[in-house]
């Protein structure tokens, strides 16, 4: 795997190093001593799958609160515009975010870790996304920031066509 760390700390993009032969290629999306040599949570307590009917469909920007979890994300069928925001009070990256494209041909995988807010945008129909999770998802632990909130300046590459009423009511962020 080629782990590029990303401008904010503790985050990385991950891809896959391919193996080809004349079947295809062969890759691993996950190895836990190579998670654990660059200080990356290599704990897996639970994996997700997110179905999106419809392009456009913005899912985010969520966290967990008081006991967080880190993330590895990927786009297994589609695409998707990934982004976290740094949510950590004394990160010199605070408020800061970042966006990638996830796609089921780049293979790409984010890792988010925790403090991170996290959400993304389908940019097809028919979108699959994958998350490894380091913490068991704990509803009265659930929290989130606002798509569109001002304090983060997100520019999303598609008209929202689709978002629960939870992702687009939550309050103006503030600490």
């Amino acid at each position: 795997m080629i782990f590029t760390p990303l401008e904010l700390a503790n985050a990385f993009l991950i891809e896959p190093e391919r193996l080809e032969d004349q079947r295809g290629f062969f890759a691993r999306s996950f190895c836990r001593e190579e998670f654990a040599s660059r200080g990356l949570n290599p704990e897996i307590a639970q994996c997700n799958i997110s179905y999106n009917a419809s392009k456009g469909t913005l899912r985010g920007m969520h966290y967990q609160h008081p006991r967080g979890e880190d993330k590895v994300v990927r786009c297994t069928r589609g695409a998707i515009f990934d982004v976290i925001i740094d949510l950590r009070p004394d990160s010199a990256t605070f408020k800061q975010h970042f966006g990638v494209l996830l796609t089921e041909m780049n293979r790409r995988m984010l890792y988010v870790p925790v403090g991170f807010a996290h959400g993304f945008q389908t940019l097809e129909d028919h979108t699959e996304v994958f998350y490894q999770m380091s913490e068991f998802y704990v509803p009265e632990n659930g929290r989130g920031v606002r798509w569109d909130d001002p304090a983060f300046g997100i520019h999303w590459p598609e008209v929202v066509t689709i978002i629960s009423e939870r992702d687009a009511t939550y309050p103006d962020f503030s600490l």
